[in-house]
């Protein structure tokens, strides 16, 4: 988890928003859903990708029509062109951006 976004997660915003978000959604990873196959959802993911600047922004961070609710494989499909960490010289793995 990237540090700027540590507070937001832990908030009890984020949980109460989260927690009904997949309320709403039944549970299910919606990506799967949409091609017919029931897998548990694990991760409520942001379309529009958390950052600084947006991260207070209760209508990019809380909104529902902002929210998908994913599996794991589902979450790692739509993260797989943008890698999150990198992996220095020594062997050192740090967060990107």
């Amino acid at each position: 988890m990237r540090e700027f976004a540590k507070a937001f997660y832990k908030s009890k915003a984020w949980q109460r928003c989260r927690e009904g978000y997949v309320s709403r959604v039944g549970g299910l990873c919606e990506d799967c859903l949409a091609k017919g196959l029931y897998q548990p959802g694990e991760i409520v993911h942001h379309m529009v990708e958390l950052n600084p600047a947006n991260i207070n922004d209760p209508a990019v961070a809380l909104s529902w029509e902002n929210l998908r609710l994913l599996c794991r494989d589902c979450h790692a499909k739509r993260h797989g062109a943008h890698k999150r960490y990198r992996v220095d010289a020594s062997g050192r793995v740090t967060p990107r951006g």
